[in-house]
């Protein structure tokens, strides 16, 4: 069954996209593929806002964290990780996974990150050799203070390696101007494109750290230094070590190109619209979001369960019955939250107002009443 994905990524996708993946495949080295990555590879600094150094890698994004956690440090040293949700308490394993000491940076879930958390922390521990943070916590949908974190990194004289998976994209994140050492991200979520490659920014301070670790190497193929040496001795025919997914890139390139033609504040502005319709649809129907503003991401909506019935309840009835997706709570919140996606196109009217009137549908069966005026009353011709 072909369902309709309202989930937090991977999200549907454009038949424009999927019509430039349905060619015959192409090799990943000569002339006419070096056009395609250039001209990628520069979209794609567009979209991070920046001049650093760009590595599309195939596969999914924790590949990158793995990478940067990899090449940046060596077994033993200490990292601060924020630990807020289910993907902060991830990155720590991958840490862990490294031999490296992890300190962590703790919030309630649902709450953000707190930068001067981050600074008393940094003081307490002077053998920290990075941080590395979620920029948006996709388990809570809480978008955590990155430029005020990244800027108390900065005053430790320490990287920050960021986990921009879920928020590339979606909501401003200058790289350069914010100082972000390493950012990573992936295409199946804001670039609203199929799953398979990662991409991964680094910039002169992380380089540093690096180059600073010349001794010390976790493996070949999620090592920096091979992706580098790659993009600079074979840049002329062949600027990555291994098999790139061409169609992928190719169907990337379409929306990129989109992203960037329509402009990025209009490309966000596209998610916080949908946001808000679902929202206010949703609230209209009883039902509260779990995270406050200023923090609660456009990209996606946690919802508190009702105490009339089980959020199973209503995610098997939108499945089975409508034919959509939603995605349930992850660790401690799974039964007390669902998750909304406001990506691809579950971001465009028709989706949202069948989405609103499938839920509507289901509370309606249950007895409740609400106004349904006030349930479409977010929705705007064109989102």
């Amino acid at each position: 069954m072909q369902y309709k994905l309202f989930i937090p990524g991977p999200c549907e996708v454009d038949e424009a996209v999927l019509s430039a993946m349905a060619q015959q495949t192409r090799p990943h080295y000569g002339a006419e593929w070096l056009e395609v990555h250039r001209e990628v590879s520069s979209l794609l600094r567009q979209i991070f806002e920046t001049e650093n150094d760009i590595f599309l890698v195939p596969g999914a994004g924790s590949a990158l964290l793995d990478m940067a956690l990899g090449s940046m440090l060596a077994t033993g040293e200490t990292v601060i990780v924020g630990d807020n949700g289910f993907f902060g308490s991830r990155l720590q394993a991958m840490a862990r996974g490294y031999g490296l000491r992890v300190v962590s940076l703790l919030a309630e879930h649902g709450h953000p990150l707190d930068p001067d958390d981050l600074r008393r922390l940094l003081a307490r521990e002077p053998a920290a050799r990075a941080v590395a943070v979620i920029h948006h916590e996709t388990a809570t949908t809480v978008l955590n203070p990155l430029q005020e974190l990244a800027a108390v990194t900065h005053e430790a004289g320490l990287p920050i390696i960021v986990d921009a998976i879920s928020s590339l994209g979606g909501v401003s994140l200058p790289v350069d101007a914010w100082g972000i050492d390493v950012c990573v991200s992936v295409a199946n979520k804001c670039l609203e494109c199929p799953p398979g490659v990662a991409f991964i920014s680094v910039g002169p301070r992380a380089w540093e750290w690096v180059d600073g670790h010349e001794n010390q190497h976790h493996g070949w193929y999620l090592d920096l230094r091979t992706w580098r040496q790659y993009a600079t001795e074979w840049a002329d025919w062949h600027p990555s070590p291994v098999t790139m997914p061409t169609n992928n890139i190719l169907g990337l390139r379409v929306s990129l190109r989109n992203i960037v033609g329509k402009g990025l504040e209009n490309h966000f502005a596209h998610f916080r619209q949908a946001a808000h319709a679902v929202r206010q649809g949703l609230g209209a129907m009883g039902f509260a979001q779990m995270v406050a503003e200023p923090y609660a991401s456009p990209i996606a909506t946690a919802f508190k369960a009702r105490p009339e019935f089980a959020v199973k309840e209503l995610i098997d009835y939108l499945a089975q019955s409508q034919g959509i997706l939603v995605s349930g709570g992850l660790g401690p919140l799974a039964g007390r939250v669902f998750r909304v996606g406001h990506m691809g196109k579950a971001a465009t009217p028709p989706y949202i107002k069948e989405f609103l009137s499938a839920v509507a549908l289901f509370m309606r069966q249950r007895g409740f009443e609400f106004s349904e005026a006030d349930v479409y009353s977010g929705l705007v011709e064109k989102v």
